[in-house]
């Protein structure tokens, strides 16, 4: 059951003008042969019918801090390399930092296979790099090792990846997420919406049904036995099931779906307690440029000011939207680049994000399909204040934008159902992670999560959330359901080059500029 007209939640694409969008599928690690991410999309019987682009490999991301530039390359090896080649007196420190990232973030991988009595009587051996720093901050481990100001900076960079500046993240999150692109950083032909298409079409070859522009209102309970018995939507049509399974977050799903007078005391305590992720602005832009020229590839690009990351943070989320001139920080992506079957021969497409306090957009929370006039000023005002902080990165882009779209933290409230429009569910600080997360099997029978505030956020700790509900429903582990299947490969190309580029690839890009010529004689 889906509210939206089309399945996928933030991984579901959209078009502008011809042109697609996706929210909020931006790269996908550990897809290499043998990783977990490529496991999965094998295990699941989809790798077949996905195609994916790697993204640079000399610079996945692109950190613009201030007047300083550095780029990630996507091997660990290389990343210390470079770093060290640029701060030469933190060389020794550069490399027991990254090594220590790698082995926390390893050790939290391998929790799951520890089995059997032995391997679990020395799992405090196994995961000592993780017992000992992973109830510490980002911030303070890194200055446990790292000096330079500019290199702490680099280094928590894509803290934009899970909402929290340094001094709120934990550590072992954050390694695990560095590691997630140590091996390569990719993006989906086709964007999100291909997951997504993958995914249904394997749900209909087993009969299931996608209902889309269904509105789910209410998680129907049998209250004597305590159950979940089926859901109610908005026009009043009722379902039932053996089971229910929730994707959307904890608040939404308890609070509005199930009520609180039907939940214990225990779990309204811990609902009353949870924070959420931050919120966003989103720009969509459609450009007739030559973005190459501008310094843009298929690399993510970090916007920050010149200044620390937890003050940059902390004036982004607490500063009224209207009192700036500019958002001066920004995740800014060219995804006609990173996927080049994409582009039409002369449009790009830009999407450009940045992280807002939700308080301003409270006012707006009772918006409709049809958008009030005050609403629509105030968006107009934010997109000229995200219009001068793309231009620091992208000088004179306002000269080539041929259409652009704003997405606040209401648009994400309307089509994603998120409380306060979170773009990652839970906050993901050190109580809401881990052993301290909502579990999928929640406290009333037959009621089951999934998503971002389960097992973990993002594309792939989505998914292997999903596969973690499923196996508890089942009655099997979760390596079981996602073994993966011989005859399934992901296809790989790079985005940065067309020469392996198979035949019906290259037909079908040379297919989309031919029309875009027509349309322009």
């Amino acid at each position: 059951m889906e509210q939206h007209d089309v399945p996928g939640g933030w991984c579901h694409s959209f078009y502008l003008k011809g042109h697609r969008f996706t929210p909020g599928v931006h790269y996908i690690g550990l897809l290499g042969e043998g990783e977990s991410t490529n496991d999965l999309y094998r295990g699941l019987g989809i790798a077949n019918d996905l195609v994916f682009f790697r993204m640079n490999p000399d610079g996945y991301e692109h950190c613009w801090i201030g007047k300083e530039k550095f780029d990630y390359p996507s091997n660990l090896n290389q990343l210390i390399k470079k770093l060290s080649a640029k701060f030469p007196e933190e060389q020794k420190n550069i490399e027991k930092y990254l090594t220590l990232v790698k082995n926390v973030s390893e050790q939290i991988y391998s929790l799951p296979y520890i089995k059997g009595f032995w391997q679990k009587l020395i799992i405090p051996y196994k995961t000592r790099h993780m017992g000992k720093y992973g109830l510490f901050s980002l911030k303070r481990v890194m200055n446990w090792h790292i000096k330079n100001p500019l290199l702490k900076n680099i280094l928590s960079i894509q803290c934009g990846d899970h909402g929290l500046q340094p001094s709120k993240a934990p550590f072992s999150l954050h390694s695990a997420l560095m590691s997630h692109y140590f091996n390569g950083s990719y993006y989906p032909m086709g964007g999100g919406g291909a997951l997504i298409k993958a995914m249904t079409n394997k749900i209909k070859s087993y009969n299931g049904e996608i209902k889309t522009g269904k509105s789910v209102t209410r998680i129907l309970l049998d209250k004597k036995e305590k159950k979940a018995i089926g859901v109610e939507l908005k026009s009043g049509e009722q379902f039932f099931a053996k089971h229910i399974i929730s994707n959307a977050d904890p608040g939404i799903t308890y609070f509005n779906l199930v009520g609180k007078e039907n939940l214990s005391k225990k779990l309204v305590k811990k609902l009353n307690k949870t924070k959420y992720s931050c919120t966003s602005l989103m720009l969509f832009l459609i450009v007739d440029m030559d973005v190459k020229k501008a310094g843009l590839d298929s690399g993510n690009i970090w916007l920050m000011p010149d200044k620390s990351a937890d003050d940059f943070y902390e004036d982004n989320l607490r500063t009224n939207v209207l009192d700036r001139e500019a958002f001066d920080g920004m995740f800014i992506s060219c995804t006609s680049l990173k996927d080049p079957s994409s582009f039409d021969g002369k449009h790009h497409t830009i999407e450009a994000i940045t992280y807002v306090d939700y308080s301003a957009f409270a006012q707006f929370s009772d918006e409709k399909k049809q958008r009030s006039s005050s609403y629509l000023k105030f968006k107009e005002q934010l997109t000229q204040k995200m219009l001068n902080g793309l231009e620091k990165a992208i000088p004179n882009i306002r000269e080539h934008i041929v259409y652009m779209d704003l997405g606040t933290p209401i648009t994400n409230e309307y089509y994603i159902n998120s409380t306060k429009g979170n773009v990652y569910g839970t906050e993901k600080s050190l109580m809401h992670i881990g052993p301290f997360s909502y579990k999928s099997k929640s406290e009333i029978e037959n009621l089951y999560l999934c998503g971002a505030s389960v097992l973990s956020h993002g594309v792939a700790g989505a998914g292997h959330s999903g596969v973690e509900t499923a196996a508890g429903i089942l009655g099997k582990s979760p390596d079981d359901l996602k073994k993966p299947s011989p005859d399934q490969k992901i296809r790989i190309y790079e985005a940065e080059s067309p020469d392996d580029y198979p035949a019906w690839m290259l037909e079908k890009m040379e297919i989309k500029k031919n029309k875009t010529s027509a349309k322009s004689i």
